[in-house]
């Protein structure tokens, strides 16, 4: 069958591609419009669909939309209430609901060809499920939990996989949501609610959990597989910050403590759950499945020997699950993730079409690996474009910033590089043979979604990974999946022994992740990076802006006047320059 996944309705609108059992792409709307989580999520926006993601999908496999069998669409407006009726304060829920009614005819407007009648609606939580608990390798019998904000009218699914199928074992009704809670707090903390919740999380490891007492009045596991989580005094426990007000140690505390009573929720659902199975693996996903702290402490204090989170666990991830739902509901064998690089991507004659069109000098070194390692190793900051888009919040080695992780100035910098908040860390990338000897937590780690103790010798080695608890979020590297990344890795440590790189996201605040050649440039081009490598080739800041110099071909180039560029020469976001 194949089967084309939509999340439309909230926030992180999304399309992922399924044929025959296997994945075959997949990718947020915001990487095509550039606006960052694609819309917010207000009733209002409601209506709008991933139709760039969703284009591309089909595109990828070449497909029209009246070759599908299947459209998921992750949400179930049958199973919906009135918010009155489940507690929640959102008077226009009911023009979302419309809208959601209305998604097979707005589907088809968006896909010229797309019989509406082949669109169905899968139930929100269970799109979530299916998305990790169908997409885990291993995990053919498995435990599956997930929490977010809200579906249609529960914020939480507990259930098991048996074969192809997901048995739901329990649902938290509204208005109960660890989510919402923590969607609370991030607003209160002067954040911007349903996008900046990872910034509570790092912030909380400044505080300490005082108030953990008082919170637990509000929030707390009710012992049948369900949770207490609402109307939480934020107020009375510390005032409240707005938008840009520096934090103080009061609000460090109180995201301390919110974190805490999380991670104490999240454990006793995740045990009354392996009471009701009593399987060896668990895998997650929803927003809350973000939260690399909780899931941490779920792995290391969980009665699970494994678990799995979904690298694009947020609501975007439901375009895939809702997709492999469908297919396992079909017949369909759905085949593990290998990987989250489920984006675009262009061939290296592609590449430098981009490179020439844009009038950019460039070169093509013998092995960028290499050439990397050595820009990395003199402590250059490098843009590192490489291979197919990930799929999911979380830079994989495929749209990443890279830097030298044993300048412990390197964390300022690239905050400054991104503009963003200095109390942010940000991540190591480390070969997965050496990982053990360096960190302490759940292994492997490829999609940075678990926590790490950095082990006491290799603190002062690597200083700019380490956040102040001592902790780092890695992502560890498998030559197998990952050679050329591997490769820079090992160039790198046979430069400065130290086989960790710094990895964080290759974008700046507030802006999407760099997906296609021309972000890459543009960001290149607006932030202090010393060096792009973009598939095979490289530009150099000091050449970037001198202008003029000869291309990997010889030719001498200009940069394109302001007004040109882009848009004048007629390259296509979604594909190749013209030759």
């Amino acid at each position: 069958m194949r089967i084309l996944g939509i999340n439309a309705l909230f926030h992180d609108p999304a399309a992922a591609l399924v044929i025959d059992g296997h994945t075959v792409a997949a990718a947020e709307e915001e990487r095509f419009s550039r606006r960052k989580h694609g819309k917010r999520p207000l009733p209002f926006s409601a209506w709008e669909l991933p139709e760039k993601a969703a284009a591309w999908c089909l595109a990828e496999a070449g497909l029209r939309p009246q070759d599908l069998d299947a459209v998921a669409y992750s949400f179930d407006p049958e199973l919906a209430r009135p918010t009155e009726e489940m507690g929640l304060d959102d008077p226009w829920d009911h023009l979302r609901l419309m809208y959601a009614r209305q998604a097979p005819g707005f589907l088809a407007t968006a896909l010229p060809g797309l019989d509406p009648d082949i669109v169905r609606f899968v139930p929100h939580h269970m799109a979530h499920a299916a998305s990790s608990a169908l997409a885990a390798p291993g995990a053919e019998t498995s435990s599956v939990l997930v929490l977010d904000g809200r579906g249609e009218a529960t914020s939480h699914l507990a259930g098991r996989r048996v074969g192809d199928r997901i048995e739901p074992l329990y649902g938290q009704q509204l208005p109960h949501s660890l989510g919402l809670v923590y969607e609370d707090l991030t607003e209160h903390l002067g954040f911007l609610r349903s996008s900046d919740e990872y910034k509570v999380m790092a912030l909380a490891s400044y505080g300490t959990p005082r108030m953990l007492g008082e919170l637990r009045r509000h929030v707390h596991p009710t012992g049948d597989g369900g949770f207490r989580a609402t109307g939480v005094p934020w107020s009375e426990l510390c005032a409240p910050l707005r938008p840009g007000e520096a934090w103080t140690q009061a609000h460090a505390d109180l995201a301390a403590s919110a974190q805490a009573c999380l991670e104490e929720t999240l454990l006793d659902l995740a045990r009354w759950l392996h009471g009701q199975t009593h399987d060896s693996v668990l895998t997650m996903a929803g927003g809350v499945a973000l939260n690399c702290v909780a899931n941490s402490r779920i792995a290391r204090e969980g009665p699970f020997d494994r678990v799995w989170v979904q690298p694009a666990s947020g609501d975007a991830g439901t375009a895939l699950g809702g997709a492999l739902y469908l297919a396992a509901s079909g017949g369909d064998r759905t085949e593990p993730l290998a990987g989250a690089d489920l984006g675009r991507r262009w061939s290296d004659a592609e590449l430098e079409a981009w490179l020439k069109t844009a009038a950019v000098p460039f070169e093509r070194p013998a092995d960028v690996a290499e050439t990397v390692a050595e820009a990395l190793a003199g402590d250059q900051i490098v843009a590192w474009f490489q291979g197919r888009s990930e799929y999911g919040p979380r830079a994989l080695g495929h749209r990443s910033l890279l830097a030298h992780p044993g300048r412990s100035g390197n964390l300022e910098r690239l905050n400054d590089v991104k503009g963003r908040e200095q109390f942010r860390p940000v991540a190591p990338m480390v070969l997965a043979d050496r990982a053990g000897e360096i960190f302490d937590g759940p292994m492997p780690s490829p999609y940075m979604l678990f926590v790490h103790d950095v082990a006491e010798e290799w603190r002062e080695r690597i200083p700019a990974v380490v956040h102040v608890d001592g902790t780092a979020r890695i992502q560890t590297v498998d030559p197998v999946g990952e050679p050329l990344v591997a490769r820079m890795l090992g160039a790198f440590e046979e430069r400065t022994g130290l086989p960790v790189v710094v990895n964080t996201s290759l974008n700046t605040a507030g802006r999407p992740m760099v997906d296609d050649p021309r972000d890459a440039l543009e960001c290149f081009g607006s932030s202090p990076v010393d060096l792009l490598a973009i598939g095979p080739f490289v530009v150099r800041r000091g050449a970037f802006f001198a202008g003029g110099q000869p291309d990997a071909a010889g030719s001498e180039e200009t940069l394109p006047s302001r007004g040109e560029g882009f848009a004048a020469a007629g390259v296509v976001p979604g594909g190749a320059a013209p030759a």
